[in-house]
């Protein structure tokens, strides 16, 4: 009996504990990286680079559903960081999976756009991302304003970003922070990619011990972001549509004006912006949305002949991060316009089925009272101004 019971303790998950005579305390280290980092730049120039590694990067922090503290950002890479017991790994999958398909998602919306210096640049390029996962003691110092974490752990995991891994594109789990986790649920988690062991030895830490997945087979996730021919296909993608009897330029024109956005979006009372740089690409504004507040950046704009494209990026919207508003316009004669409007997001942060699917109805709810309030708006206004 004596030694099936330390069995099953050598089994059983282990979790630091908090240290009050050096003031540490256990928490998880959260490390996504930006890959060819350096080489997009020095290849593409600081002055083109600059707004789409800072896209990237606000990307990477609203896909927090792990609700982890943001340390700082160090060039390419973002250090998060949450107290407290280990996190299940299934959350943290959850989040290396959310994280790597926002990305991703980013990257195909701003690639399409081969009119621009950035778009065409990255056809060519190998941004992509890997991510380190630590968990052991550490140290939270306030300097001024700002938080630095530190301690030996701290080091360890930033040291793990240079490794023997022949890839740039995964995530890597210290064996510090599996050790918290049952054997079976770790296992249970990576039948989407192989889970390989792997190890570096750094000077003064010794060998460190790991296993890392590649991310790789979820590229099949990424969405190419088009108009939906079966809505079956998008599981994250709520899509309504209708007919206006306007021109689609003109149209385009009303969605794009932030001055008017209150006038059509479902419960929006006030936008906030700087009318300098209004209806420039790339800009973010905030709405005043209900009892909250949201963050839109418009993407991008294509026009056609005989179809539009009108992409805005949503930020701030907890329940929905990184959502994507798409708006469809195609000509059906000269004075009318079928727009499809279709809101992407990469998952939702719900809790009960029941919340999730309270949450997905008043969501489609408040796209079709939107859609139907622009139809009206668009309508009225090219009565009374036809040009």
């Amino acid at each position: 009996m004596g030694i099936l019971r330390n069995q099953k303790k050598n089994l059983a998950p282990q979790v630091p504990a908090a240290n009050g005579a050096n003031d540490t305390q256990p928490a998880l280290i959260f490390i996504p990286d930006i890959s060819g980092f350096t080489k997009f730049v020095n290849e593409t120039g600081l002055e083109t680079s600059r707004n789409l590694i800072a896209d990237l990067l606000e990307i990477i922090i609203e896909a927090n559903i792990l609700d982890m503290e943001l340390a700082e950002i160090q060039g390419d890479a973002v250090l998060f960081y949450r107290l407290g017991p280990p996190p299940p790994v299934q959350e943290v999958i959850n989040q290396c999976k959310q994280i790597f398909i926002d990305f991703q998602n980013y990257l195909k919306i701003v690639e399409r756009d081969q009119g621009t210096e950035v778009g065409a640049s990255l056809s060519d390029s190998r941004l992509t991302l890997k991510v380190v996962v630590h968990y052991g003691c550490l140290s939270v110092t306030q300097i001024r304003e700002h938080i630095k974490l530190m301690g030996k752990n701290v080091i360890i995991a930033h040291r793990l970003l240079k490794n023997n891994i022949a890839g740039d594109e995964y995530v890597l789990l210290s064996e510090d922070y599996l050790r918290t986790q049952p054997e079976p649920e770790i296992k249970a988690n990576f039948s989407w990619s192989r889970l390989h062991k792997g190890s570096t030895f750094y000077e003064h830490l010794g060998e460190i011990k790991y296993r890392y997945a590649f991310l790789t087979p979820l590229r099949l996730l990424v969405t190419t972001n088009r108009p939906m021919q079966s809505k079956s296909k998008f599981a994250h993608v709520f899509a309504t549509d209708i007919i206006i009897k306007a021109p689609a330029r003109y149209v385009l024109r009303i969605i794009s004006n932030f001055r008017l956005k209150p006038a059509w979006v479902a419960g929006m009372s006030r936008v906030h912006f700087d009318t300098t740089k209004a209806n420039r690409m790339g800009i973010s504004y905030k709405c005043d949305l209900n009892r909250g507040q949201i963050d839109v950046q418009t993407v991008q704009s294509f026009i056609g002949e005989k179809q539009i494209e009108y992409v805005e990026k949503i930020a701030n919207f907890r329940i929905f991060p990184n959502a994507f508003l798409f708006y469809y316009l195609t000509t059906v004669e000269e004075d009318k316009t079928y727009l499809q409007l279709k809101f992407h997001y990469s998952s939702s942060v719900v809790g009960s089925y029941i919340y999730s699917f309270f949450i997905r109805r008043r969501m489609k709810i408040f796209l079709g009272k939107s859609i139907r309030q622009l139809k009206a708006l668009c309508e009225q206004m090219y009565q009374a101004h036809p040009r």
